[in-house]
């Protein structure tokens, strides 16, 4: 046989499947797959299926790691032995290459390269490598292959090649991994190279070192490629360096390190590398506890762990090292924790300093945490958000109006705006976000009614109460419903469960989201099941002679009917974290042509989209509107709504207005992008449409379109619309306003 492929399983059977289907694809015959799991009764039948030579073994109960591994390698058959986590995949043809090389050098090691992602394969493969590579930017695990990639290596020092690539690229020592390293079976067996049962979290790399001991020949292959995928649910589906369990991370730690060096001789290249990796934890990680923790416990006994472990690292170290980390290294050798403490506050005020010099927003931050956060809550004050200060919208605009109109001289209102001097009704106060005002008034502020997400920064204080509106009924998968995080920020979920604990209350315009919201957003808080008020508007006796004044303002001409175009973002398209790019699908010139003489069309795009459309030639037709405030008013001047994944078609439903889904890309934004809550095709309240011509026919024929969509439209609104009745910001306000 010659290979034995080992996969340690406890759980996460989605990620598995990514699995097994990369090892089938690798068009390798003589091989066989070793699953080690903790019992063959978790293992669902599907996962068996796999046509990869599977041998399924059972290593008992709360079986770690490096216990289903050992036992992996007990029953190798294999000429070659390769680990692969149960949650990570291969691309194609990685094993042959190895294999290959291998066999044509006689190599006791050789290696891939490792490439890290959030995602499943086929989503991975979609996104490119630009995409991956931009997102593994933010985050210290991705190798540092590029470090070494032009040394030139003395033959006769074979030693520095490999620690190079199996130690130096790896960030820290809980990085250093057996992953993507083909081993010559006999290495394992001739030397008893096992996995150190008693370690949890630190399994690989005193493995790793072992192999760089014995190994006699080793080598590279760029073009076998291994992706690590990270978990990006932390809360639900952590990975093991996600867990959080400080007190044994650490604990095992510092005995991996030691471990490590145990096994080499104490002069060698690795062991100087090794210590290399402690200092860096130590100057990097470690002194940051000293300032920052509430623990006594990272001053006292592990500042003593730390002291003991620094004697013993190469003195050489503190000849490369800067005056800063010499000083606090030296601090830690003699036991000084008063010295290390002194060092590292000052060098964490400069780094401070510099910070709030480049970026006066972060002198805010610092006045709302060490100075307005001490200050009394201001009882009657109220703090308004929309869309990240983008407008004067939403749920907390009509929430706001009621207010003023109803308890006129009872509140004082703050209203977050990027534009500082726009004047707002009812006399609010507006502040520009992220200023220190803005910083003063998160601080202070009694009450705050938001439609996304606060700032990461923000900390509710005891006695103030936050309303969480959200902005819409979901159509798209939502944070932790959903399997990839395509956008921006891969660390959505992790955010999104800290900030979702400071919600006092969360509004649900349905029962539909109501269920969905508890669910997706994992909430048990205050579920104000009152519908939205921003669609308040859409019930008022008077609708149709704002929608005239509206027109009017807009220079729309009142002779012809409007069609609105509101489309969302694409999840993997963007400049940057909330900024999204958005090319125009729809031909604008052939919907002149057609339905001109009786039609025009406004264009809404979403929040997040940075493009601006160019309508430039179409000025008499199309109507830009997309820096327009308020969505709900244009409902009211629109006569067709046409979207594609937006919730808008859950809010113009309220209308009963003909509606079209524009639904170009529909499979890949279902299948690979987000994926839908109900079904597209049965559920809505009109027809999908994948071309301009579909769109125009369906506009051309709408009294049959009418017709053919009645009875659907009824069920639909009876269940996304019937809590809505006009009286929503009323039914809120005397809940949370007390």
């Amino acid at each position: 046989m010659k290979l034995s492929i080992i996969i340690p399983y406890d759980r996460y059977k989605n990620y598995l499947h990514d699995c097994l289907e990369s090892i089938s694809q690798q068009q390798i015959t003589d091989y066989e797959t070793l699953l080690v799991v903790n019992d063959e009764n978790d293992l669902d039948e599907d996962l068996k299926a796999y046509d990869i030579n599977m041998k399924v073994i059972s290593a008992g109960l709360n079986s770690n790691v490096a216990k289903k591994r050992n036992i992996g390698i007990n029953n190798a058959r294999g000429e070659y032995i390769y680990f692969i986590d149960c949650d990570d995949y291969l691309m194609n043809y990685t094993l042959p290459l190895l294999i290959e090389k291998a066999d044509q050098e006689n190599l006791d090691l050789v290696t891939g390269i490792r490439k890290f992602t959030w995602f499943k394969k086929k989503v991975f493969e979609t996104m490119g490598d630009e995409k991956n590579d931009e997102l593994n930017l933010k985050d210290k695990d991705h190798d540092r292959d590029n470090k070494f990639i032009n040394k030139i290596y003395d033959e006769n020092n074979f030693d520095e090649y490999k620690t190079d690539i199996l130690i130096r690229t790896r960030h820290a020592l809980r990085n250093i991994s057996v992953l993507n390293i083909l081993i010559r079976s006999k290495l394992i067996k001739e030397h008893e190279i096992r996995f150190n049962e008693e370690f949890f979290y630190y399994t690989d790399a005193p493995f790793v070192v072992q192999l760089l001991n014995y190994a006699k020949s080793f080598d590279r292959i760029d073009e076998a490629v291994f992706v690590k995928r990270k978990h990006n649910d932390p809360i639900n589906s952590p990975a093991l360096s996600q867990i959080k369990d400080p007190d044994n991370k650490f604990n095992e730690f510092i005995k991996a390190h030691n471990y490590c060096t145990m096994l080499v001789a104490p002069d060698s290249y690795i062991r100087y590398y090794l210590d290399a990796k402690m200092v860096s934890y130590y100057t990097k990680f470690f002194v940051k506890k000293l300032r920052r923790s509430k623990d006594d416990i990272w001053r006292e006994e592990r500042f003593k762990v730390m002291s003991n472990v620094l004697q013993n690292i190469r003195p050489e170290l503190l000849n490369k090292s800067s005056r800063y980390r010499c000083k606090l290294i030296k601090a830690a050798i003699n036991n000084d924790i008063e010295l290390a403490k002194k060092t590292v506050s000052r060098h964490l005020a400069k780094i401070k300093l510099k910070k709030i010099l480049k970026n006066k927003n972060e002198m805010n931050k610092y006045l709302y945490r060490h100075r307005y956060i001490n200050e009394p809550i201001k009882e009657n004050t109220i703090m308004f958000e929309t869309f990240m200060g983008k407008s004067y919208a939403d749920s907390p605009k009509y929430i706001y109006e009621y207010l003023a109109k109803n308890y006129p001289d009872k509140y004082q209102f703050i209203w977050v705006l990027n534009d500082p001097k726009e004047k707002l009704p009812y006399g609010g106060i507006v502040v520009k976000r992220f200023t220190r005002k803005y910083a003063y008034y998160l601080a202070r502020s009694k009450y705050f009614v938001f439609n996304v997400r606060q700032p990461l920064w923000f900390r509710k204080r005891e006695g103030q109460i936050f309303l969480e509106t959200w902005h819409g009924t979901p159509l798209k998968r939502l944070a932790f419903d959903q399997e990839e995080v395509t956008a921006a920020s891969p660390t959505y979920k992790a955010q999104f469960y800290r900030q979702k604990q400071e919600w006092d209350y969360l509004i649900a315009p349905n029962k539909f989201s109501s269920d969905i919201f508890k669910s997706c957003f994992m909430y048990d808080g205050n579920m104000l099941e009152t519908g939205y008020p921003r669609n308040d508007l859409l019930s008022a006796s008077n609708r149709d002679e704002i929608a005239i004044k509206l027109k009017q303002r807009l220079n729309i001409p009142l002779d012809k009917k409007t069609i609105l175009y509101a489309p969302t973002w694409r999840d993997d398209e963007y400049y940057g974290n909330g900024k999204y790019k958005f090319k125009l699908k729809l031909d604008l010139e052939l919907l002149k042509r057609e339905l001109g003489e009786e039609y025009i069309v406004l264009l809404r795009t979403h929040h997040y989209i940075a493009d601006a459309l160019d309508v430039t030639g179409l000025e008499d037709f199309a109507y830009n509107l997309s820096k327009y405030d308020d969505i709900t008013e244009i409902y009211l001047i629109s006569d067709i709504c046409i979207t594609d994944y937006s919730s808008v078609f859950f809010d113009f439903a309220n209308l009963k207005r003909p509606m079209l889904f524009y639904t170009y890309d529909l499979d890949k934004y279902r299948d690979v992008l987000r994926g839908f809550y109900i079904d597209m095709e049965t559920e809505l309240p009109g027809p999908l449409v994948y071309t301009t011509e579909e769109v125009i026919d369906k506009i051309k024929n709408l009294d049959l379109l009418n017709e053919q969509y009645q009875e659907r439209y009824e069920q639909f609104y009876q269940r996304f619309c019937s809590w809505e009745d006009g009286n929503a910001s009323k039914r809120v306000i005397e809940k949370v306003f007390k």
